[in-house]
C-alpha cells in the first residue's frame, strides 16, 4: 500500500479512494496511536470533529465518530466550520485531538481527513505513519482492544464553537473596518457563515457571492481557484476590495478595488509591513515557500526583511516557524499562517487583517500591494502522470537544464509533484511573460513525455 497521507492528510475521491471504512479505520488508528504516545494519560480523551459542507462530509462524519468513541474518545461534533476554527477549537477546549473533513480547494466529488494533535497542530509525519501502519494491521485483521460499558466515547453537538471562533476573530483584530465596503466570495464552502459574520461584527459592510453551499457546489467556479465573479462583484458594487477563500477557508486572495488580483505574495508582503509597524515580526523575517515570486524576495530586502523559504507545503513554513518562533508564513497561493493567533493558514483571519490594513492607513489595497512587483510566472497543471518519478526521470532532467540555460539569470523553473493529486506543477519565472509561456509549455510537453 502507498502512503496514505500526503502533504495535507488523506483525500480522495469520496465513497471510492476514500471510503466510510477507511475514515472510521483511521479514527480508531488515531485514537490507539495518541494513546500509546501517551496523549490521553491520565484523562478520557477527548476530540473535536469538523467538516466542510461537501455531502460526502456527512457520511464520513458519522464514521469518524464512530470510530473514536468505540476507541473510547469523547468527541465534539462542531459541524460546518473552517479548517482554522477546528483547529483553533481544538487548542482552545483542550481537545486530545482534532479531525476535519475537508479537500480543501478540490473538486467536490473529493473529501479527505485531516488531524490536529493537542494544540490544533499538525501531526509530525511520525506519527501520520504509525496511524497508516496501525491502520493497516487492523484492516488486515489484527484485533485491538475495544473499550466497553462506561469505557466507550461520548457523542455530543458543540454549537457554541461558531461563537468562540468568531469571537477570537474579531479580538485579533488591531482596529475596527467601520465604514469599508466588501465582497466576500466563500465558495460554498466552510466559511459560508462565519466570514460574513466576522467581517460584519467588525463593522464592514458585507456583501456576499458564493455562500449558499448545497453539499455540491463546492468551489464551482467561484472561491479563491476561479476569482472571475469576485473580480466583477468588486467592481460593481464599487467595493473597496474583495476577499476569496477555499473550500476550507484555510486560504485567502483578494482582489483590489479596480478588480486586479491579490495574490498570497502580496498580501505576505503588506501584512508584513503592518506587522513590523506594530513590533510583532520577531526578527523581520518572512517565512515562505520556493513558489514565491521573485519579485516577493526583492520587495522584502528592500524594505529591509528577511525571507526564508521551504519545500512547498504550509506544514513545512509551519515547521519552519515554529522551530526558529517566527510570527508570519505563508504561500503564493493563499495560506497565510499568523503563529500568534493561529496554528495554520486562515483564510478569514487574513482577510479581516487585510482588511483592518486598508482601513488603518487610509490607502487603497492596489496601493498597499503595490510594495511588491510580481515577475511574470507560469504554472500549468499536468495531470495524470506518475508523480513520484519527478526527480529520478533522466529525460525530465534534461529538459529542465535546457529551460533553465534558456532563461539564464533572469528566471527559474520549478517542478513539484503535487501532494493531493495525480499532477506534476510546472512552475516557470520569467522577465518576459511570452518567455515564461514558451518555457512552460515545452516544460509541460516534456513531463508528459517523460511521467505520462
Amino acid at each position: 500500500m502507498g502512503r496514505l497521507f500526503g502533504t495535507d492528510g488523506v483525500r480522495g475521491v469520496a465513497n471510492a479512494d476514500l471510503t466510510a471504512e477507511m475514515a472510521l479505520g483511521l479514527s480508531v488508528a488515531a485514537a490507539h496511536v495518541l494513546a500509546e504516545a501517551g496523549t490521553f494519560e491520565g484523562h478520557r480523551a477527548k476530540a473535536v470533529v469538523g467538516r466542510d459542507p461537501r455531502a460526502s462530509g456527512e457520511f464520513l462524519e458519522a464514521a469518524v465518530v464512530a470510530g473514536l468513541a468505540s476507541a473510547g474518545v469523547d468527541v465534539l461534533r462542531v459541524g460546518v466550520l473552517p479548517t482554522p476554527a477546528v483547529a483553533y477549537l481544538t487548542g482552545a477546549l483542550g481537545a486530545d485531538l482534532g479531525v476535519m473533513l475537508s479537500a480543501s480547494h478540490n473538486a467536490m466529488p473529493d473529501n479527505g481527513v485531516k488531524f490536529f494533535a493537542r494544540g490544533g497542530h499538525k501531526l509530525a509525519d511520525e506519527l501520520e505513519d504509525r496511524i497508516e501502519a496501525v491502520y493497516d494491521s487492523h484492516r488486515h485483521g489484527e484485533p485491538w482492544e475495544r473499550p466497553t460499558g462506561a469505557g466507550v466515547g461520548r457523542v455530543r453537538s458543540y454549537d457554541e464553537g461558531f461563537d468562540q471562533y468568531v469571537a477570537h476573530l474579531i479580538a485579533v483584530l488591531p482596529n475596527r473596518l467601520d465604514g469599508l465596503k466588501i465582497v466576500l466570495d466563500e465558495a460554498h464552502g466552510a466559511a459560508a457563515r462565519v466570514s460574513p459574520e466576522a467581517f460584519s461584527r467588525a463593522g464592514a459592510e458585507v456583501i456576499t457571492i458564493g455562500a449558499e453551499p448545497d453539499g455540491l457546489n463546492i468551489n464551482d467556479g467561484c472561491g479563491s481557484t476561479h476569482l472571475g465573479l469576485l473580480k466583477a462583484a468588486v467592481v460593481e458594487h464599487g467595493a473597496a476590495l474583495g476577499i476569496a477563500h477555499d473550500g476550507d477557508a484555510d486560504r485567502c486572495l483578494a482582489v483590489d478595488h479596480t478588480g486586479a488580483e491579490i495574490d498570497g505574495d502580496q498580501i505576505l508582503a503588506v501584512l508584513a509591513l503592518a506587522m513590523r509597524e506594530r513590533g510583532v515580526l520577531r526578527e523581520d523575517t518572512v517565512v515562505a515557500t520556493v513558489m514565491s515570486n521573485l519579485g516577493f524576495k526583492l520587495a522584502l530586502e528592500r524594505e529591509g526583511l528577511h525571507l526564508l523559504q521551504t519545500a512547498v507545503g504550509d506544514r513545512y513554513v509551519l515547521e519552519e516557524m515554529k522551530e526558529h518562533g517566527y510570527a508570519l508564513g505563508g504561500e503564493q497561493s493563499g495560506h497565510v499562517i499568523i503563529l500568534d493567533h493561529a496554528t495554520t493558514g486562515d483564510g478569514t483571519l487574513t482577510g479581516l487583517l487585510l482588511a483592518a490594513r486598508v482601513t488603518e492607513t487610509g490607502r487603497t489595497l492596489k496601493d498597499l500591494a503595490g510594495v511588491m512587483e510580481r515577475l511574470p510566472q507560469v504554472l500549468i497543471n499536468v495531470p495524470d502522470v506518475d508523480r513520484a518519478r519527478v526527480r529520478t526521470s533522466a529525460e525530465l532532467a534534461a529538459a529542465v537544464a535546457e529551460a533553465e540555460r534558456e532563461l539564464g539569470s533572469t528566471g527559474r523553473v520549478l517542478l513539484r509533484p503535487s501532494g493531493t493529486e495525480p499532477l506534476v506543477r510546472v512552475m516557470v519565472e520569467a522577465a518576459d511573460i511570452d518567455q515564461a509561456r514558451s518555457v512552460a509549455g515545452r516544460l509541460a510537453d516534456a513531463v508528459k513525455s517523460a511521467l505520462g
